[in-house]
């Protein structure tokens, strides 16, 4: 088996001047060649990919799959004042560990990760099914959790592992996003279905199957591709635990002030989101001083990639925007049953993975593929646009034809960041900038949310999802905008 030369790195140029190594890095990580054991033959490529997909796929149905039973869940374990919790409590858990993990995959190899992530997931999945009380359950939810971000941080930038050249890659990740995408749309339909016929606790086995699959999948075909080292890196503990303070208090803070109802509680709300505004602070001197930081400041050193996760942030505060509000605006506004109103926003997540098989066939034919970005922006900013005219009297193919210009958008913008990221980061730092871009999304889409959140309780539900569909329009003219300030070149350096 033949081994891919290590001095030499196909990622494409961002500006033309190569990053010089950070003088905290360590000396064990720094110039040693990657000692990589990668499949050769199309069959085992397809075979290793598979196993990412189906990760994928777990991901999406931990994430997804209970939202539909949760209402019985609550009012079978007498828990309904603390529901939001279930859900709340897992993605916190989510964000705060996908750059914690994103970073330990770049140290010490993705295979472990996701094999752990796979048995997290699993033994968490079936500890929510023989849950007794909502506490249990939120604590579950939790734990399962830690193992969702462990997977997402790892299955996104696993691919990188496997194709060097990002022309080739962006093909292939199209297999993982195109999984997710449909996943995350079964999900509900899928546990919703589940419950009514076997009950809620159900619900929460059916993840565990799929898990099984991904882990034969990876377990036998994915190669066990790690960093070399000359010694053991120290693990930077500090840097890790104000990391999750630094994106955990933000997430919690802005979630609090959305469901404030009083003036002592917009305040603890706005306090625990300076908490973490001083915790970004304090990462800053910590992870310069680190010798293997756990968030390397290097992946921001660059114009580009800056502009990327300011881009991030904005399209997570669309896509989360049109899918947790627009169902509102249907069902409460409209009157359309739940059953319906899915139906007619099913085109959303179903049609981003077409919209992301066409971009991977554009993508290698572009000298400068920031332009599928901006054209991605411009998708989505009409599709959000058409929201605008939607009523009770809308035809269902209207609202279905602006959904699906709306998933084809995503499907331009939410590949290319992750492999944007990617391409500008070192090969060690592949992970870790993968992980970055998918917390930005997350932090937008908890800001999005929140705001709409906002105007919906000072409003109304009308006036409030209004308001969000027009910041979604104004959002995605800045994502054009900034996406056209990244200069880069489709070339191998």
């Amino acid at each position: 088996m033949q081994h891919p030369d290590p001095t030499k790195s196909s990622t494409p140029l961002s500006t033309g001047e190569p990053a010089p190594p950070s003088a905290s890095d360590s000396a064990a990580t720094a110039t040693a060649p990657a000692e990589q054991v990668a499949p050769q033959s199309r069959r085992e490529l397809l075979l290793a990919m598979s196993g990412i997909a189906a990760s994928a796929v777990v991901v999406a149905f931990d994430a997804t799959i209970v939202s539909t039973s949760l209402p019985q869940v609550a009012q079978a374990l007498d828990g309904m004042a603390v529901y939001a919790w279930v859900g709340t409590g897992y993605f916190l858990a989510s964000a705060v560990s996908i750059m914690i993990f994103g970073r330990l995959g770049d140290l010490f190899g993705r295979k472990p990760l996701l094999i752990t992530a796979l048995a997290i997931v699993t033994i968490a999945s079936v500890l929510c099914g023989v849950a007794q009380t909502m506490g249990q359950l939120i604590c579950f939810r939790v734990f399962q959790g830690l193992g969702g971000g462990m997977m997402m941080a790892t299955a996104f930038a696993a691919p990188a592992d496997l194709f060097p050249d990002p022309r080739v890659r962006v093909r292939w990740m199209v297999l993982i996003s195109s999984s997710f995408a449909v996943a995350s749309g079964l999900g509900p339909v899928l546990g919703g279905a589940v419950t009514e016929a076997l009950g809620w606790r159900a619900a929460f086995f059916i993840t565990p199957v799929a898990a099984l699959t991904a882990f034969g999948l990876i377990w036998r075909f994915f190669p066990a591709i790690q960093a070399p080292r000359t010694s053991t890196p120290s693990l930077d503990w500090l840097g890790a635990f104000v990391l999750a303070i630094a994106v955990g208090a933000p997430l919690t803070g802005i979630g609090r002030l959305a469901a404030a109802t009083t003036g002592t509680e917009q305040l603890w709300a706005l306090g625990i989101i300076a908490l973490g505004l001083a915790a970004v602070a304090f990462l800053i001197p910590v992870e310069r001083r680190a010798n293997t930081p756990i968030f390397p400041l290097r992946i921001l050193r660059s114009r580009e990639a800056r502009l990327l996760n300011i881009a991030g942030v904005m399209a997570g505060a669309v896509m989360f925007i049109l899918i947790f509000y627009l169902p509102l605006l249907l069902q409460d506004e409209f009157n359309f049953s739940p059953t319906y109103a899915g139906l007619l926003l099913t085109p959303l997540v179903a049609v981003m993975p077409l919209g992301s098989i066409i971009n991977g066939r554009l993508f290698p034919r572009q000298s400068e593929p920031a332009r599928l970005m901006v054209f991605g922006s411009v998708l989505l900013g009409v599709g959000c646009l058409l929201t605008q005219t939607f009523s009770a009297n809308s035809p269902a193919w209207w609202i279905v034809l602006s959904m699906s210009i709306c998933g084809a958008g995503l499907g331009f913008l939410l590949p290319n960041f992750t492999l944007f990221m990617q391409m500008l980061a070192e090969q060690r730092d592949v992970g870790v900038a993968s992980a970055l871009i998918q917390t930005t999304r997350a932090f937008g889409g908890a800001v999005g949310t929140a705001l709409v959140g906002i105007a919906v309780a000072k409003l109304s539900v009308t006036m409030g999802v209004r308001f969000g569909l027009v910041f979604c329009v104004l959002l995605c003219g800045l994502i054009g905008w900034v996406c056209s300030q990244i200069h880069m070149k489709n070339v191998s350096r």
